[in-house]
């Protein structure tokens, strides 16, 4: 009877959260195709295989998604307790990154050699998740007192925040940084002392992006070219703005329904990562604005579902734990799609599921693992009663 009424307890995965992130993940794999083949089916560097790039996504993918079902059906209080197995790695291999990490586009952010590497600031957004999670629960009504409760939390996300600094990788500390504060909130923080941390932080920002303008300027110069070029790329064309003017002409010519799948002239030498930062922009271009809207409305739907995820657990980590995640694909999603669009500075972050990257895809697909964990609490059809 113990034993039945155990597995009764278990509780079933919010089926359509897991069925619209494997269609968000199969349309990444098209339009990774899509985006890549022609580049690669030229260049003897991706041995003239059109499917270059989209075998790698793939692998990656197959493997993301066994990790995915895997953490699926781990009761997500063991992610409370062994979070460490998780942050320690991460911690030394953000340390050690700039001294010894691979040197792309001016930034240190990678071990390894090109796109077979790995992006140790990935596995930490969901590092940080997970041990904000564990930390603020486990203050409870303390996490509401500035020294004892939110103090903590503040060091920790400034430590992490500012090893990314020193690679430099703008666009994923601001998405850290935004993500902890919102989990900060739903974890009923006092406002008080979050305006306050939020005016301390800013100033730590400043510090941090000042040592590493010194240590490294030259990279900063094109960081800094890419993130104002927004304001005036025509003018700019020449100092960090072809790459945006080009994503622009690519959604004007995808206009009302697109170009065609398979049809996009930017993606063709034009785009320098056209299936990684910018490929978006193909979307736009070869299935147009309706396309490009349908394709947005899909992607508010899935963060809508993972919130209500988030907002049904009844325990305050599943909570907590389930924000941060969704916050931190709708930051991210934003941060990319308004770079791209030219609505916000260009940063460089992937869009999640959809962008060419193994770390990025690895991620968030171990992110959906706690997700629908998470979701398997509330879908309890009988609590058990000690």
């Amino acid at each position: 009877m113990k034993k039945a009424s155990q597995n009764v307890s278990r509780g079933r995965p919010d089926f359509l959260l897991l069925i619209m992130t494997l269609l968000m993940v199969g349309f990444g794999l098209v339009m990774v195709f899509s985006a890549s083949s022609g580049v690669a089916v030229v260049s003897p560097r991706y041995g003239n295989d059109a499917f270059y790039f989209t075998k790698l996504q793939l692998a990656w993918a197959v493997f993301g998604i066994f990790v995915m079902f895997f953490m699926m059906n781990l009761r997500y209080q063991v992610f409370k307790k062994a979070y460490m197995l998780l942050f320690l790695p991460v911690l030394i291999m953000l340390i050690l990154v700039p001294f010894i990490g691979v040197e792309i586009n001016g930034a240190k952010s990678w071990f390894g050699v090109g796109s077979r590497g790995i992006q140790p600031t990935e596995p930490a957004k969901l590092a940080i998740i997970l041990y904000l999670g564990a930390l603020i629960t486990k203050k409870g009504e303390k996490f509401r007192d500035f020294k004892t409760g939110l103090l903590p939390v503040i060091i920790v996300v400034c430590l992490i925040c500012g090893l990314i600094m020193l690679q430099p990788d703008l666009g994923s500390c601001m998405i850290l940084a935004a993500c902890a504060s919102i989990m900060i909130l739903a974890g009923g923080s006092n406002l008080k002392h979050v305006f306050f941390a939020a005016t301390l932080a800013a100033l730590a920002v400043t510090v941090m992006v000042s040592i590493s303008m010194a240590i490294n300027p030259t990279a900063w110069h094109y960081r800094v070219a890419r993130f104002t070029s927004f304001m005036d790329p025509i003018s700019n064309s020449q100092d960090g703005a072809f790459q945006l003017i080009s994503s622009l002409q690519a959604m004007s010519h995808g206009g009302l329904t697109g170009a065609g799948f398979g049809e996009s002239v930017q993606k063709l030498h034009y785009l320098t990562y056209p299936y990684n930062d910018f490929i978006f922009a193909v979307i736009a271009e070869e299935l147009g604005f309706i396309g490009s809207a349908l394709f947005l409305l899909f992607y508010l739907l899935f963060l809508w579902r993972g919130l209500i995820v988030a907002l049904r657990c009844p325990d305050l980590y599943g909570t907590v734990v389930g924000v941060g995640i969704v916050s931190l694909f709708a930051i991210q999603a934003f941060i990319n799609i308004g770079g791209v669009t030219a609505t916000i500075p260009l940063t460089g972050v992937t869009l999640p599921f959809i962008s060419y990257g193994g770390s990025s895809l690895l991620v968030c697909l171990m992110c959906m693992g706690v997700l629908l964990s998470i979701s398997r609490e509330y879908n309890r059809p009988e609590k058990v009663k000690s």
